[in-house]
């Protein structure tokens, strides 16, 4: 049995378990990532080093590699994903850039005796595990609690990801069944802001000029800021936008809240799944029983919350829960 250290994680205290067998300390681990232009996936990025760092050092495992793709292409991607294969590694946790256009790699890693796990962006070959919160939910509740707030209705805007990658697919389908679940509602408009602030911001300038008067805004994560300033640019009334617990989302948020009262809501994956995911392919390696399907909460803040969950967000940052061994332990427990 190893020693166990605790260690902090931006404001959150995690304890690292070690009761890890043996087996896995020469298992080497990858990261196949496909994207870092936002605070989440920087944040995620961020996750697996604090995480896997110690879990090396510790013997747990020998490597725990971290890699992003120049481009969000698939093609690329899958390339990364061969060479893995070539490199020899014993596990592969992958936040992908399609649910299918990598199912081909996969497949290859998999029959090379390499586990895949995916996460996030998850992927649809039968062989790999899959971890995710319940994306058409996070859509759907955000509809849902515009409802609440205006009975009424009214018209929406949509600001969608990245374009072709399940987590937008999903999150999309959710606010689609929202709104017919609350007819009430109507979106006037979507734009594609790539869970990033500029980009979701440039996005909105350009379609405020063509919409009618909105009075809310549904999101995917970082982008709410983006649309408050473009907003806010067009001297337009600030409607009711859902944040994704970005940093700037929520700082912004209580300022308008201590100015005029203003109310809203903010959720979003953690992005510390990403050491979730290491944790569930050490488990595999190390021979315990992983249902191939995971799913974990989303992180929400709400009105009351505003206060406690922006002191735990770092500057830049995003609002996270980082997993240590047993918190994965459970996960897989409750899914058994």
């Amino acid at each position: 049995m190893m020693n166990c250290k605790t260690f902090a994680l931006a404001a959150t205290a995690v304890t690292l378990a070690c009761s890890a067998a043996a087996d896995t300390s020469d298992k080497r681990i990858a990261l196949s990532n496909n994207y870092a232009g936002n605070s989440w996936r920087q944040a995620m990025l961020t996750s697996w080093e604090t995480v896997t760092g110690p879990a090396v050092s510790e013997g747990i495992v020998a490597a725990a590699d971290a890699f992003t793709t120049a481009e969000n292409q698939a093609t690329e991607q899958a390339a990364q994903i061969q060479n893995m294969i070539l490199e020899g590694y014993d596990a592969i946790v992958l936040n992908a850039a399609s649910p299918t256009a990598l199912n081909g790699a996969v497949k290859e890693a998999c029959d090379a005796g390499i586990v895949v796990v995916s996460f996030d962006g998850i992927v649809t070959e039968p062989c790999a595990y899959r971890i995710a919160v319940d994306f058409k939910e996070m859509g759907r509740k955000q509809v849902e609690y515009l409802a609440g707030r205006m009975p009424d209705g009214g018209n929406l805007l949509e600001i969608r990801g990245l374009a072709g990658v399940f987590v937008d697919d999903e999150i999309h389908a959710g606010i689609t069944a929202g709104v017919a679940e609350f007819p009430q509602f109507t979106i006037a408009g979507s734009v594609n802001g790539d869970w990033a602030q500029d980009v979701a911001q440039r996005a909105v300038a350009g379609v405020l000029p063509s919409l009618p008067e909105i009075v809310g805004v549904v999101t995917q994560g970082g982008d709410g800021y983006g649309a408050a300033q473009a907003i806010a640019a067009a001297g337009r009334p600030t409607p009711v936008i859902v944040m994704g617990n970005r940093q700037d989302e929520l700082k912004w948020w209580g300022e308008q809240r201590d100015a005029n009262g203003y109310e809203t809501m903010s959720l979003s994956i953690a992005p510390g799944v990403s050491t979730l995911a290491f944790w569930v392919a050490q488990q595999v390696l190390d021979g315990a029983s992983v249902p191939q399907d995971l799913t974990v909460p989303f992180l929400e803040i709400t009105q009351d919350g505003l206060d406690e969950g922006l002191a735990s967000t770092p500057e830049g940052g995003v609002a996270n829960v980082e997993y240590s061994l047993e918190d994965a332990k459970a996960v897989i427990a409750g899914a058994n």
